[in-house]
């Protein structure tokens, strides 16, 4: 055991992977967990005891869909680096390197139990860049990286098709941005044959960073996260995954649940929302709070997003109180908070549950989170305590990065 090992004792702790257990303990050192027990469990000498009687404990939420550091809270157009729309395909920008780690919208997350998130670029070209998925504590963003890429951006419907259709450039409609996509997987390929087939007389092939990124989604190495919201546009996207072979995401999925037997038959994830939105665009009609419910009746693995900031990330864990009010399974949403979104973003193996060997990020509520009353009051970041909330103060006390 490290000098930094802590024992949380007595809460209501939900591993989520297996039975919530009533007086459980969970164990955090060296930055992992190391063991989740019932009650009666006698914790080892020289560990901090952080009492949960009364409480819950729980794995960090997992927002799988966001803009966090990318289109930082507060800071206007200056701090939008969310699309770069100045050539439709884009394969080879990095959210990575537009990430502030100051945005104050990663504190937001902690504060409402989101302890990691996938910052997607933007949905303004038909491929908008690699995605990565970051813990929402640190100075820097290698302090807070989890996965880079994560998965690869893409968008159908109205955002690409307005971008360039009021430009009067290609893609101006949804065959267009539709071949646009195919297109790119075409050059893709054809790079990698002139890769394979070096020769004394073409011995170098010139790198293309974007057909770089194509191939590993083509290898299956990444997803590729595919918005759209419409279900002509989801059919699109589940079209031009069975041609190329890649393994799909759905975001947003705002019609998802009209197809929800054949998106379930293919084993395709879904993040739906944002959900606490207006029918601001003809895609959003059938926006409903039933819609989460739906899909995971007919088998859908769903997570929730809010797409922040188009709703504030700490109202994550709300979107799954309101969408149990209206019809989702209760332990299904937790799912779709915490292992669901890790499966998406490839890092199940590291957060999403409370397992012994997983990173020590967890959070004490003070009761369900599902809750709208309840708070989260304690958050550990790989075993470290980085949040408090302060009943005195009525608000937040965050630890030093």
């Amino acid at each position: 055991m490290t000098e930094t090992g802590i024992a949380i004792t007595g809460g209501y702790v939900v591993p989520v992977e297996g039975s919530p257990i009533d007086g459980g303990t969970v164990l955090l050192d060296d930055g992992r967990i190391t063991a989740v027990e019932g009650p009666g469990f006698a914790v080892p000498d020289g560990y901090r005891v952080a009492d949960a009687t009364g409480k819950w404990v729980l794995p960090g939420f997992i927002d799988a869909h966001a803009h966090v550091g990318v289109h930082e809270e507060a800071e206007g157009w200056a701090g939008n680096d969310t699309n770069e729309m100045t050539r439709p395909v884009t394969a080879d920008v990095r959210a990575l390197d537009a990430i502030n780690p100051a945005d104050m919208g990663f504190s937001d997350a902690i504060m409402g139990g989101v302890l990691s998130v996938n910052v997607n670029p933007g949905s303004g070209n038909p491929i908008g860049g690699q995605t990565v998925a970051l813990k929402c504590w640190g100075r820097t963003v290698e302090q807070m990286l989890l996965r880079e890429p994560a998965g690869l951006k893409s968008a159908l419907g109205e955002n690409p098709k307005r971008v360039y259709g009021e430009r009067k450039e290609t893609p101006s409609t949804r065959l267009g941005v539709a071949a646009v996509i195919r297109g790119a997987f075409v050059d893709a390929l054809n790079y990698e044959a002139k890769l394979k087939n070096l020769s004394n007389e073409r011995p170098v092939v010139e790198r293309d960073l974007k057909l770089e990124a194509l191939l590993r989604v083509l290898h299956g190495e990444i997803p590729w996260r595919q918005h759209c919201h419409r279900a002509d546009d989801i059919a699109t996207a589940m079209r031009i995954a069975r041609e190329f072979g890649y393994r799909l995401v759905i975001d947003h999925g705002t019609e998802a649940h009209l197809l929800a037997d054949q998106i379930a038959e293919a084993g395709i994830p879904v993040v739906i929302g944002p959900l606490f939105t207006s029918r601001a665009k003809v895609e959003l009609r059938n926006r409903s709070m039933a819609n989460p419910g739906r899909l995971a009746e007919a088998g859908v693995e769903i997570s929730l997003t809010t797409d922040h900031p188009v709703v504030p990330i700490h109202f994550l864990v709300h979107q799954a109180t309101l969408a149990v009010k209206e019809g989702l399974d209760r332990d299904m949403a937790l799912r779709a908070l915490t292992i669901h979104p890790a499966r998406v973003i490839g890092c199940a193996d590291r957060i999403g549950s409370l397992e012994t060997g997983k990173d020590a990020d967890v959070v004490i509520w003070s009761g369900d989170p599902l809750d709208v009353m309840s708070r989260a009051e304690v958050a550990y970041s790989s075993g470290r305590e980085i949040y408090r909330y302060d009943y005195e103060t009525r608000s937040g006390v965050f630890a030093e990065p």
